[in-house]
C-alpha cells in the first residue's frame, strides 16, 4: 500500500482539502495524532496537489488532534516554478488548528551527487532485540510498525542508564507500505525517544516540530533511525534524526524539537 492508504488519506468534495480520521492505529499512546503521521498526511496531500516529490517539509504542531476527531486538511499551492512548487498546508479539526507545514517540491537534473554523513555501524535488523510499545497491548501507531532495539535500552532496563553522547538507534520497518516522503516523514518523529534514551528513564515529551529533508528515495524494508541528541534545557530538548537504509545509503535527515514534560 502507499501512505495514503496507511493513513486512510482521502480527497474531499472541495478543491485542495483532504480528510483523514484519527484511528488507534495512527495515535500516540495518548490518544491523539502521533506527529510524524500529520506530518506524513500534509506531504502526501501536497504531492497528490502539485504532482511532484517533496524535498523538504516542516511541522509546527498547535494542537492536539484527538482518537475519533476528523482532520481536514487545506493545501495551498503559493509559488510554482518550472522545476520547485513552494506549498503551504493547514490542517484542522473543525475551527481548531493542528498543524501547519510549509514544504518545496520538485526535482532537477544535476551531474553532481554526493553523500556526506556516514551511517553508524550497528547489528542487522535480525540480530536487534524488539522493541515493545511502552503502553502494552493498547493499540496505537507504534503497535503497525516492527521496531527493533539497534543502540538503545528497552523500558525494563531503560532506568538509571544514560547515554552520554546522546546517541540511539532503532530499525524500523512498516510493513507492506511503500517508500516515499510520507512514509519517512512518520519515522522521523523519534527525537523524543531519543531524549528518554540519553537521560535513561522516560521522560514524556510532545513534538513542537518536525522538518524532513528528503536525500533520495530507495525501495527498502528496513530503515535505520539514527537518532542524535543534541540538548535539554528550560524544559525543552533538540535533537535530528538520520533515515538510512541497511547499505549506508542516506534517504533522509530530520530535527525536531520537543516540549519535556515532568516524569
Amino acid at each position: 500500500m502507499d501512505v495514503t492508504e496507511f493513513l486512510g488519506l482521502q480527497p474531499a468534495v472541495t478543491p485542495g482539502r483532504f480528510t483523514m480520521v484519527v484511528t488507534e492505529d495512527l495515535m500516540t499512546g495518548g490518544r491523539f495524532l502521533f506527529g510524524g503521521c500529520g506530518l506524513a498526511a500534509a506531504v502526501a496531500a501536497m504531492e497528490a496537489m502539485c504532482g511532484r516529490s517533496v524535498v523538504w517539509a516542516t511541522a509546527q504542531y498547535l494542537s492536539f488532534a484527538m482518537l475519533g476527531e476528523q482532520v481536514e486538511l487545506d493545501v495551498t499551492v503559493v509559488v510554482e516554478g518550472r522545476q520547485t512548487t513552494q506549498a503551504r498546508t493547514v490542517a484542522h479539526v473543525g475551527d481548531r488548528e493542528v498543524l501547519t507545514v510549509n514544504a518545496a517540491l520538485g526535482s532537477r537534473d544535476l551531474e553532481a551527487t554526493g553523500q556526506w554523513q556516514e551511517m553508524p555501524v550497528v547489528p542487522a535488523p535480525e540480530d536487534c532485540p524488539g522493541r515493545a510499545p511502552r503502553f502494552g497491548a493498547e493499540r496505537s501507531i507504534m503497535t503497525r510498525l516492527d521496531v527493533r532495539l539497534a543502540v538503545g535500552l528497552g523500558w525494563e532496563e531503560l532506568e538509571g542508564h544514560p547515554r552520554p553522547d546522546g546517541r540511539s538507534a532503532l530499525w524500523v520497518r512498516m510493513p507492506d507500505v511503500e517508500m516515499s516522503a510520507g512514509s519517512l516523514a512518520v519515522l522521523g518523529d523519534y527525537v523524543p525517544f531519543g531524549i528518554s534514551q540519553s537521560l535513561g528513564g522516560w521522560w514524556p515529551s510532545n513534538s513542537l516540530d518536525n522538518t524532513l529533508r528528503v536525500v533520495r528515495l530507495e525501495p527498502v524494508e528496513w530503515v535505520l533511525v539514527d537518532v542524535r541528541v543534541d540538548g535539554l534545557w528550560n524544559g525543552f530538548g533538540h535533537g535530528s534524526v538520520y533515515l538510512w537504509t541497511p547499505d549506508g545509503v542516506l534517504l533522509a535527515a530530520a530535527s525536531q524539537s520537543a516540549l519535556v514534560r515532568n516524569r
